[in-house]
């Protein structure tokens, strides 16, 4: 199940998670954006409960974007035990998010 989340939710839905989170920052308007959703559900079906995938609006949530540093969308920030582990900017396949995953797992 993949949550939207926003500046006020990011410490708890992100950083205190108890599991890995990958976060799409993405925004409405961006083509690319929407073709992550598809790749991103069959993520999260596969995985289930062993990881959390959020997804936050860059042009409704600016300090989290700036936070860290987003200058292009869709990208996707991977993050384990609180800290942002390594990022993929562009839309990519199913199998480079899996490689990028199981580097943090």
């Amino acid at each position: 199940m993949i949550t939207h989340i926003t500046d006020d939710s990011f410490e708890a839905e992100v950083l205190k998670a108890e599991v890995p989170v990958i976060v799409d920052f993405y925004a409405d308007w961006c083509g690319p954006c929407k073709m992550m959703v598809p790749v991103l559900d069959m993520v999260s079906k596969e995985q289930g409960n062993k990881i959390k995938i959020v997804k936050i609006n860059v042009d409704e949530n600016p300090q989290t974007t700036s936070a860290y540093r987003v200058m292009s969308i869709p990208t996707l920030v991977f993050f384990k035990d609180g800290e942002a582990k390594m990022r993929i900017e562009g839309a990519v396949t199913k199998n480079v998010v899996d490689q990028k995953l199981a580097k943090i797992m």
